[in-house]
């Protein structure tokens, strides 16, 4: 599980900006989501295909990611669409996934992502990484909720719902559709590989708190309640789920992996030797019957992360970020998130069709 780093706590809050409305255009409300069954407030953003009924979302003003064009207040478009479930990766927020989002929408699905407690950004520590049984709850939650809501039962079709997941989130969407973590292996994948983020991020001694950096106890992997990490956290209700760069990916269950039976897709962002071991998902592919396994060429575990303006990097220098937030690879983000786009509406698109 990938830690995003923590200046994209200020810079990925608002992405949305300002743009003529065409007839068929994106529409995005905020709601609030909380049950007695999962009783932590849940803020979800919810992308839409929309009429062109809207208002013209304001500037976001972000000195780092391009705004993303959508429309505030718009009806939704008449129909029945598929729902796709979001989630975003450790540290970050679901509008840093806006830009797929916004695509999906564009291609006739409804979209919705929670900010996960304990893991979004300004609300993130090590004890409540690994608790992916509570992120899987939200999503859980928010499929509930939608179903049962006179604004969107309407226009959802709930035989067509789909996960989409990137890092800590692909953990999440993983767990969805049946795989079960080890978490012995887990710990022993930290103690084999103590370079790498998320095993960094448990020793690290600090987390955030009301959006402010603080400090905490190193987590002890033994310490994590071990039944709750291996239970079954499967809903039935998706049917189909794509992980980019999925976390966990050396340590789930063998045989809860030749369980799944939904159509998933796994993307890991890389050319052929330069991915983590982290989230690398060969193997995982080659577990899951009916699966499919992709690569993204010239890009690293950041390209997923918005579009940077000109001049974001320096800037982000400039503040001490350390980490290459807007380093560009061998080939521009806007070209890879152009591939990523293809791959993942077009599987989801084929996996969702009606009938299937």
């Amino acid at each position: 599980m990938q830690k995003i780093p923590a200046l994209v706590i200020a810079l990925t809050a608002v992405l949305y900006g300002s743009t003529a409305l065409s007839a068929e255009t994106v529409g995005v409300r905020k709601i609030s989501v909380v049950s007695q069954d999962n009783p932590r407030p849940l803020a979800v953003t919810v992308w839409y295909p929309a009429k062109a009924d809207g208002e013209v979302a304001p500037s976001s003003g972000n000195r780092v990611f391009e705004s993303i064009p959508v429309s505030a207040n718009a009806s939704v478009r008449d129909g029945r669409f598929p729902l796709i479930l979001i989630s975003h990766g450790s540290g970050s927020r679901a509008e840093g996934m806006g830009w797929i989002a916004t695509k999906l929408a564009e291609a006739g699905f409804i979209v919705a992502g929670p900010n996960h407690p304990g893991t979004t950004s300004g609300d993130s520590t090590p004890a409540a990484t690994p608790k992916v049984w509570e992120r899987t709850k939200d999503i859980s939650t928010i499929i509930t909720m939608l179903s049962a809501d006179k604004h969107w039962a309407a226009s959802i079709d709930p035989a067509r719902v789909g996960a989409l997941g990137f890092s800590l989130g692909g953990t999440t969407v993983m767990e969805l559709a049946g795989a079960r973590g080890d978490l012995s292996a887990y710990q022993r994948y930290c103690v084999e590989n103590p370079e790498m983020m998320d095993c960094h991020w448990f020793r690290g001694g600090h987390g955030f708190a009301d959006g402010e950096q603080v400090s905490v106890d190193p987590l002890d992997l033994g310490s994590i309640d071990k039944a709750r990490f291996e239970q079954s956290n499967r809903d039935d209700r998706i049917k189909a789920v794509v992980a980019v760069d999925p976390g966990l990916a050396t340590a789930f269950q063998p045989e809860s992996l030749k369980e799944i039976k939904i159509p998933l897709a796994l993307i890991n962002l890389g050319s052929p030797g330069h991915v983590p071991v982290a989230v690398l998902a060969d193997k995982l592919a080659n577990q899951i019957t009916g699966s499919n396994y992709a690569q993204v060429s010239d890009a690293d575990h950041f390209s997923f992360l918005p579009v940077c303006k000109p001049g974001a990097a320096d800037f982000l220098k400039s503040v001490g970020e350390p980490d290459p937030i807007c380093a560009e690879t061998a080939r521009p983000r806007k070209d890879i998130h152009a591939e990523l786009e293809r791959q993942i509406v077009g599987a989801f698109t084929s996996m969702l069709k009606p009938g299937n």
